[in-house]
């Protein structure tokens, strides 16, 4: 019995033991299953996310950094405009609790161009009303601490300009509502402010630091001659992209107000003007073109001045001889230009105008453009005139153009301020053949060397050009006193990459021009100390030991024997 009793109770405990073990693996089961199940569910959730939720969260910090308005840059990505969080000053005047009058007092302290009437004016408003947007946090300072409860201080969104003056009108400014006014904000207004566009930066053409050299030097010719305005552009001959555009005076666009509206319009793009000898050398390359000048050695006369319907074309610098055409543009002869001009005739002339697009506002990005000054009668008379730039009035840039089709092979592209891809440069219109550009390359460089442009020479750059020098017309006619001297340069002149036009509206003369107020001596100068600043930053490296090959055509410039008190023609001031 005990044996028994003993063998029932191994038998028990081992079916126990069995069952301990059977439940311990049901368990381990049931936790590895539910394991399962949660890194499943982790997984699927991870997935689910990264599938699913990326947009979600894209769109979410988006709108953490969306600033509203896009950015523009330079071609080098310098920010030139953004949008930050800014500050205003608004007045709620139902919640003021101290006196009117001198609350505006003090305000006008504060803020000095709006006067103590205007304060009081706003403060007295039955409705919330806004006393100052874009305030600078020290002004912002100031007001808070006058303790007044019904004054608030709201964060709005504010257009800035880092570089505040520079290509002012290239960027133009922003309306408070929020859209461009003028320039390229006005441009690229619909991209700035699309959602799908405004993230990514819009980069224009222009080099801000080519920007600030050109300001400079053109600042520092108009405050030396006294100048009413100037204006300049650098034109790459090869794309049409701008690399910089100034008009002078400018403005802020940080702090655009009424009195900043008087040099709002953009000289380059939006006014026309008479500019003179610079329009000779495309005569001469319509002439070439057509074939009606096949000689550069023959010789026209300029002895006396033409008469043409009564009228008289003069030359400023009279030569008392005949003159073949590299003397007539280094010496910028009108009477000469005049007689190629009337062997082209009005037809072919005008061809080639309109070609140069100089019959309708020039191409560009910018709305702020101005349609030329087209003669409404065509005869003969205007022809001559029109040959050496009289009777006509274009815009700097339509002249610019022209020069880059010149220079380029021949070709003509419009002028752009946004930067280009290689793939995004457009094929352009002929307008002269290529072997008329190379010819013309070796006349420009000739009037630099040995002509009226030799105050544009800068070593090493091979600076080729033409100087104009225009009376400015008035009541009565042309105003003797009032002169737009023009100077439209191209470098290298043995690859020709750039264009530079330099404007001078009304100069004075001063001792360092020797008292003249011609291109020759005010806008030629400019050139010269522009060019070797702004060139290594456009990849041009200075090398005299190149240039263009002008050999075949230096024995066509007379020059007079030397004797005591007696010049050469090509010696002769500009």
């Amino acid at each position: 019995m005990t044996a028994l009793a003993s063998g029932s109770h191994r038998v028990r405990l081992a079916s126990k033991r069995q069952h301990m073990t059977l439940t311990a693996q049901v368990r381990l089961v049931a936790v590895l299953a539910l394991f399962g199940i949660g890194v499943g569910a982790i997984l699927l959730r991870l997935t689910f996310i990264g599938v699913f939720g990326e947009q979600a969260q894209a769109a979410t910090r988006s709108a953490l950094v969306d600033p509203g308005r896009g950015d523009i840059v330079d071609r080098n990505g310098v920010p030139l405009a953004r949008t930050i969080d800014g500050y205003a000053v608004r007045v709620v005047p139902e919640r003021l609790i101290g006196d009117r009058n001198v609350l505006a007092g003090k305000l006008a302290q504060i803020f000095p161009d709006t006067g103590e009437a205007r304060f009081l004016d706003l403060l007295s408003r039955k409705k919330p009303t806004y006393l100052r947007h874009r305030a600078v946090p020290e002004e912002v300072n100031r007001v808070h601490a006058l303790g007044e409860v019904g004054i608030e201080f709201p964060r709005e969104k504010e257009r800035f300009y880092p570089q505040l003056q520079l290509a002012a009108h290239v960027l133009g400014y922003v309306h408070p509502d929020g859209h461009g006014v003028s320039g390229m904000e006005r441009a690229l207004d619909a991209e700035l402010i699309d959602p799908k566009k405004r993230l990514t930066p819009s980069a224009l053409s222009v080099d801000i630091r080519v920007q600030a050299a050109l300001e400079d030097e053109l600042g520092r010719a108009m405050k030396s001659y006294d100048a009413k305005a100037a204006a300049g552009v650098v034109l790459d001959v090869e794309t049409g992209e701008v690399m910089a555009m100034t008009s002078l005076p400018s403005f802020n666009p940080n702090q655009f107000d009424a009195s900043s509206a008087a040099f709002e319009a953009n000289q380059v793009t939006y006014r026309f003007f008479e500019l003179g000898s610079t329009f000779k050398p495309l005569t001469v390359a319509a002439a070439i073109d057509a074939g009606t000048v096949t000689n550069l050695s023959r010789r026209y006369d300029a002895s006396r001045p033409l008469k043409v319907a009564g009228f008289q074309i003069r030359d400023s610098h009279s030569s008392g001889r005949w003159l073949n055409v590299p003397e007539t543009l280094v010496h910028s002869s009108n009477i000469v230009t005049a007689q190629i001009a009337d062997e082209l005739g009005p037809e072919r002339l005008q061809a080639v105008m309109r070609k140069l697009h100089f019959d309708r506002p020039a191409q560009i990005n910018l709305r702020e453009t101005v349609k030329p000054l087209w003669p409404a009668n065509w005869g003969r008379l205007t022809n001559m005139t029109v040959g050496y730039g009289h009777g006509i009035a274009v815009s700097p840039l339509h002249l610019a153009s022209a020069y880059a089709a010149m220079v380029n092979g021949g070709v003509y592209r419009p002028a752009t301020l946004m930067k280009l891809k290689p793939s995004d440069v457009p094929r352009g219109e002929r307008v002269f053949k290529a072997s008329t550009s190379a010819r013309m390359n070796q006349l420009l460089r000739m009037i630099v060397r040995d002509g009226t442009g030799r105050k544009a020479e800068a070593p090493g750059f091979r600076v080729g050009g033409k100087t104009g020098s225009a009376e400015k017309p008035g009541a009565g006619g042309y105003k003797r006193s009032s002169v737009v001297a023009t100077f439209a340069a191209v470098f290298p002149m043995d690859a020709p990459r750039f264009v530079v036009l330099i404007m001078i509206d009304e100069p004075a003369g001063n001792s360092a021009s020797s008292f003249q107020r011609t291109a020759g001596w005010t806008a030629a100068p400019v050139v010269a100390r522009l060019v070797p600043r702004i060139g290594p930053m456009l990849g041009i490296i200075p090398d005299d030991r190149r240039d263009v090959d002008v050999s075949e055509l230096m024995p066509l410039l007379w020059k007079a024997p030397v004797r005591a008190g007696a010049k050469g023609w090509a010696d002769d001031p500009a």
